[in-house]
């Protein structure tokens, strides 16, 4: 196993203990969240398997159907990534078979009939929403060993033997921590140069009872999903899923919005935020090829990194003002969300607040409110208030809200709520209903942000948020450009 492009052993980590068994068929991939082909550590371990046993490499990309928050927008984003996926894979030897549940529970048993004919089988390694669960219950199932590979962020998920409370105590450890990681980057293309034998198609018992994903279902334009499980009121919308459109994203910000960055990313009317969350989310993209090409147009390399271990947001990169500014979000704002999902079951739980703000919310919780909306009234964008509507309404159309927006939504939504608990609720209901990047540790990290999570107590003490920081529209209005922002979202289509 001295194949260079062998995986750091921190992101790999067994999930049975069952054999590998070298005189199975092929080495499977099962794909189930870094969908991609590029930058991908489970792929490439994947692909060392296959290398070591000199056997076929197959690639299940698997989506399910039955889970909560399921819909039209989120399964076509998909589909537009399996597409890219079936052209990137043809021609490179590897047997790639995208599987889509037509109906819940239709690919229990999948793993297991698939792990008959198995050598070893890799899979991808989250931390939130259902996939863990489901991970685990295939590791049961597996006739054959079974592990799973950590492609989330620059640092690996368990190099972190805790959960950091603050941005601030998280970016001390990463500043002590990270550069040992920055020289473990994925290959690019982990097929390129790889020689294996093929295999032309999966024994009939698999093929059979879980046919492969029709062309016409791949098809952005096909009317395919209708007759699918999912909840069809909440349609695709314009934008398109899959590594080539993530990738032409990327080369946009970085080449027409990244020099404004600091000044412009809170601004509504600039859209100057980098687009890439949906991508990051659903994995076609990957983090590591992100930082690369950011640090790629400076010439950086990992002996710029500053001594400092301070906790400074800027100037330890070593980088120009505006690579670290959005480097302090892509790595220190999102990775801190994983921090918390893979140590705490409860992540997701509005009892995972800080002792304090748990605390000041309780002491407030009968605080008269001065406007009470239910969720009919929020997903119908019918407050008082048109900034809030705004996002709101963007939020419906387009499957996200404007970096700042979306915290003051959050928080009006807990001043407009009976209790902070089921202010949660209504967050987690219209996010992961609605929005492209939701069902994520970073949403989550978002949402609870607005109740105090990585924050502070701020005064003076407040009504309804008690020492929870305050956000209000006539202050965003008064700081941010928002006037293109409320016409273009400002009222009904």
């Amino acid at each position: 196993m001295d194949w260079p492009g062998s995986v750091p052993e921190t992101r790999v980590l067994a999930v049975n203990r069952q054999p590998v068994r070298s005189d199975g068929e092929f080495v499977c991939y099962w794909m189930t969240a870094a969908r991609r082909t590029r930058c991908n550590f489970a792929l490439q371990r994947a692909v060392w398997w296959a290398s070591d046993l000199g056997k076929p490499l197959v690639v299940l990309e698997d989506l399910r159907c039955g889970n909560p928050w399921d819909c039209d927008r989120f399964h076509r984003f998909v589909l537009d990534g399996m597409r890219d996926n079936a052209r990137r894979l043809q021609g490179t030897g590897t047997l790639y078979y995208p599987y889509a549940e037509p109906e819940p529970a239709a690919a229990e048993g999948l793993v297991a009939t698939l792990s008959a004919h198995a050598c070893v089988i890799v899979t991808d390694d989250v931390p939130c929403f259902t996939l863990p669960a489901l991970v685990s219950a295939a590791g049961r199932q597996s006739q054959v060993f079974l592990e799973k590979v950590d492609s989330n962020g620059l640092l690996p998920l368990r190099a972190a033997d805790r959960v950091y409370p603050t941005a601030h105590s998280f970016r001390r450890f990463l500043q002590r921590a990270l550069r040992d990681h920055l020289t473990d980057l994925p290959l690019e293309d982990p097929l390129s140069g790889v020689s294996l034998p093929a295999l032309e198609q999966l024994p009939q018992d698999l093929t059979s009872r879980w046919p492969q994903a029709c062309p016409e279902l791949l098809d952005p334009g096909n009317q395919a999903l209708r007759g699918m499980p999912l909840d069809h009121r909440v349609t695709p919308v314009s934008q398109k899923g899959g590594s080539e459109a993530a990738e032409a994203v990327l080369e946009r910000f970085l080449s027409e919005k990244l020099a404004a960055y600091p000044e412009a990313r809170n601004h509504p009317d600039d859209d100057a935020t980098s687009g890439l969350s949906p991508y990051l989310h659903h994995g076609h993209l990957s983090v590591h090829q992100v930082f690369a090409e950011v640090v790629g147009r400076e010439g950086w390399s990992v002996e710029q990194l500053s001594d400092s271990r301070r906790g400074s947001r800027s100037g330890w990169w070593g980088l120009e003002a505006a690579a670290e500014a959005f480097l302090d979000e892509l790595v220190t704002w999102r990775e801190i969300g994983y921090n918390m999902a893979a140590r705490r079951e409860d992540y997701d739980r509005y009892e995972s607040l800080p002792e304090w703000a748990l605390t000041t919310l309780a002491r407030h919780a009968d605080d008269p409110r001065p406007y009470l909306y239910d969720l009919e009234d929020l997903v119908a964008a019918r407050t008082h208030d048109p900034l809030w509507n705004a996002a709101q309404r963007q939020l419906v159309r387009e499957g996200r809200i404007h970096n700042y927006l979306r915290m003051l939504w959050g928080k009006k939504i807990l001043e407009w709520s009976p209790s902070p608990q089921e202010a949660v609720a209504a967050m987690v209901e219209l996010n992961n209903r609605y929005a492209l990047d939701g069902r994520d540790p970073n949403s989550y990290s978002g949402i609870f942000w607005c109740l105090g999570r990585y924050d502070r107590a701020w005064g003076p003490e407040r009504p309804i948020f008690g020492k929870v920081r305050y956000m209000s529209s006539e202050n965003t209005v008064r700081k941010t450009r928002v006037r293109r922002y409320l016409q273009r979202y400002g009222s009904e289509e």
